[in-house]
């Protein structure tokens, strides 16, 4: 490199040092034919390691925090909305409820809802006489000194007198009862495994007629079926259903017709027995 060539790259490096702002430039020049550039890069301080961590784990567990809030606030208004729709949906009952014909039915309606009552009430009443203590150290009449301790006292006896009794009279008749539902349920299972291990197959008990329907079909090649027609109130239709399943193109031998009557009016009840 000449010394011309060296003058005038010397001067645009000075040209492009000033220009520079963010690079600092060191510049030797003790030989004419060697450059020596060195460009220092500006570091930025970077935060601590630490702190970034610790600023990224707390807007982590603030996040965490909103979610399992937000998810314990839905949980809640679930929660009302279940209790008000329940709530609703027996008083509009209670509201829409008619109360049946048959005067024995609506007493004993009457007499389910004031068992109802005083249930809840004795429910208060043990309530009450539990955070007395009474409940602990069952109170005795003579040694009542408050009219509900009285009180108390006395509804202690009626239940140790009257009450336990019955209930346990209950109790016994209950356990035989389920012993008796244990037996009976041991006794299915039995008869199903020695149906299948004898392989025993139903056999029907009535003789049909072999004779043929039409075409060289016998009888005993239509399958066994049963038609039922459930019906529930049905004035109008009862009589379509009946005829429509009477105009089945099946043989009479081999099929049961069953009508399943659930109505609740004795004229319409009538009227199905009657077609």
């Amino acid at each position: 490199m000449s010394r011309s060539q060296n003058e005038e790259f010397q001067q645009w490096w000075n040209k492009q040092r000033d220009r520079t702002t963010n690079h600092d430039v060191l510049y030797t020049g003790d030989d004419e034919s060697f450059l020596t550039v060195e460009i220092r890069t500006p570091v930025v301080d970077e935060p601590d390691k630490k702190d970034r961590i610790r600023t990224r784990s707390a807007r982590q567990l603030s996040r965490l925090y909103l979610l399992k809030f937000k998810q314990l606030a839905s949980s809640f208004l679930w929660i009302g909305h279940s209790f008000l729709y329940l709530l609703r949906t027996a008083n509009r009952r209670i509201a829409n409820d008619n109360p049946p014909s048959v005067s024995s039915s609506a007493r004993l309606y009457r007499l389910i809802k004031g068992f109802l009552v005083l249930v809840v009430l004795l429910l208060f009443f043990e309530l009450a006489a539990y955070f007395k203590g009474w409940h602990f150290t069952p109170p005795s009449v003579a040694s009542a000194e408050v009219a509900l301790e009285v009180v108390y006292a006395w509804w202690l006896e009626i239940r140790a007198s009257y009450l336990a009794p019955p209930l346990q009279s209950l109790t016994n008749v209950c356990i035989v009862l389920f012993l008796i539902q244990s037996v009976d349920r041991l006794v299915l299972v039995l008869g199903c495994f020695w149906i299948k291990l004898r392989r025993i197959k139903p056999v029907a008990s009535m003789e049909y007629p072999t004779r043929l329907v039409g075409d060289g079909v016998r009888l005993e090649d239509y399958p066994m079926v049963i038609v039922q027609i459930p019906m529930c109130n049905e004035k109008e239709v009862y009589q379509q259903s009946i005829g429509a399943v009477c105009m089945l193109d099946w043989p009479r031998e081999r099929m049961l017709v069953q009508v399943l009557d659930d109505s609740s009016e004795l004229d319409v009840q009538q009227l199905i027995k009657a077609e």
